[in-house]
């Protein structure tokens, strides 16, 4: 699985419509996003519990309402050409791409109801499978498999040592997802053998990205998509 983390976010401002427009470009089909809900409780795309670091404001995304955050600059902090780039909704990104790739959804922050809203959201698109539901936070995967359990579900982990695997079992989720540099073809094989797909996180240079496939990964997040795919064909690897 090659897919594009926050979009192709080595070229283009991670979480923004021109991010995903970019790696779709790059021939990915599949997209990794991060969710969050504002103060009156709309799903915005975007990785951190605050601004700060994306936008040309400050403050915690839950104080502020959708029509502020839609004022926000998402994309002069990246480059001039990306000026004016907003924070989408997650419902702007699934009718723009729906029928076109699989969502990666990351459950972000601390917001009671973000589980089940974004699962009504995807319900109401009918795209429970175009969607994969990944955290880091167990509540937030136990919550979806109770409220959702028709969508599959990653856990994001850093070493997936023997008791993180059993617990992965009792939360039922699809894949198991470590950290990129603790990947070793055992590593893989072990997970594999307790019925887990593996997707590394992480993967922050070329050398890393091919350690993980040369392991036996099923799938990775990359900011550079496009090199992770001519990898893939250079090697006469299939991907999707």
């Amino acid at each position: 699985m090659v897919i594009a983390h926050r979009g192709a976010s080595a070229y283009a401002p991670e979480n923004t419509l021109a991010a995903f427009d970019l790696a779709l470009q790059m021939g990915a089909c599949q997209l990794e996003l991060d969710v969050q809900l504002t103060a009156d409780e709309h799903i915005v795309v975007l990785h951190d519990e605050t601004v700060n670091r994306t936008t040309n404001a400050g403050g915690l995304v839950i104080s502020y309402t959708l029509a502020a955050l839609k004022d926000l600059d998402a994309g002069s902090w990246f480059g001039t050409q990306f000026i004016g780039e907003r924070i989408p909704t997650l419902e702007e990104v699934l009718k723009r791409y729906k029928g076109r790739v699989h969502f990666h959804i990351e459950i972000k922050g601390q917001s009671p109801n973000l589980s089940s809203r974004t699962a009504d959201l995807i319900r109401q698109y009918g795209m429970q499978d175009q969607v994969t539901i990944t955290s880091f936070q167990k509540e937030r995967l136990e919550e979806m498999r109770s409220y959702a359990p028709e969508f599959p579900t990653a856990w994001l982990v850093v070493a997936a040592r023997k008791s993180v695997i059993a617990q992965a079992r009792e939360l039922g989720v699809s894949q198991l997802c470590p950290l990129a540099n603790l990947v070793t073809s055992k590593l893989v094989a072990r997970i594999h053998d307790e019925g887990f797909l593996v997707r590394a996180w992480g993967v922050k240079t070329e050398k890393l990205m091919h350690k993980v496939v040369q392991a036996g990964a099923d799938g990775m997040t990359v900011n550079f998509p496009d090199k992770l795919i001519t990898y893939m064909e250079s090697h006469k690897l299939q991907w999707q």
